[in-house]
């Protein structure tokens, strides 16, 4: 169990802030802790849904379909994100996890699949020795000054722009 947890953002455009999550994971698993990661806007089949399989105390749950949104929400998006969000409040009050992961969190929110002020209304809730950790590109301001730790990732140089696609195991 942490002494204090603090909440973490990942967010900007570039390469690397679910992994950056999921590293923090390993670590506490390794350690000893308890992690639960929510994938917001996720439903597609990613090597690190295999992580339970491997690693004790660690869960993950997704919230949404098989494909990415990518221009206008549907009202299924919407319900999946909602219903996440729900479940995310649950487990972070629960207690049985030293850190929480809300995956791509920031870009639902970019989405508007809920509002900046029901995730802060659900951070509000956060006990003092449990960690969490939010991830996605445009992260919201109201976010970054809630937390504690803003990375930003930013982009120099990509592959995908040579045409390399998604490759298993590295990003997905």
């Amino acid at each position: 169990m942490l002494e204090r947890g603090y909440i973490q953002v990942y967010t900007g455009n570039g390469k690397g802030k679910t992994t950056a999550s999921l590293g923090i994971a390993l670590r506490a698993v390794c350690a000893g802790n308890r992690v639960f990661m929510g994938q917001f806007m996720k439903g597609q089949d990613y090597s690190e849904l295999k992580a339970a399989e491997y690693l004790p105390r660690f869960e993950m749950e997704q919230f949404g379909n098989a494909n990415f949104i990518s221009g206008e929400p549907t009202g299924a998006d919407r319900i999946m994100a909602g219903k996440g969000l729900l479940k995310m409040k649950e487990v972070l009050t629960s207690g049985n996890y030293d850190i929480v992961i809300f995956d791509e969190i920031n870009t639902a929110l970019y989405y508007k699949l809920f509002t900046a002020a029901e995730v802060l209304s659900v951070l509000d809730m956060k006990p003092v020795n449990t960690e969490v950790i939010l991830t996605g590109r445009y992260a919201p301001q109201d976010i970054i000054d809630r937390a504690d730790l803003v990375t930003e990732m930013r982009e120099i140089k990509h592959y995908y722009k040579a045409g390399v696609n998604a490759r298993t195991g590295i990003e997905k």
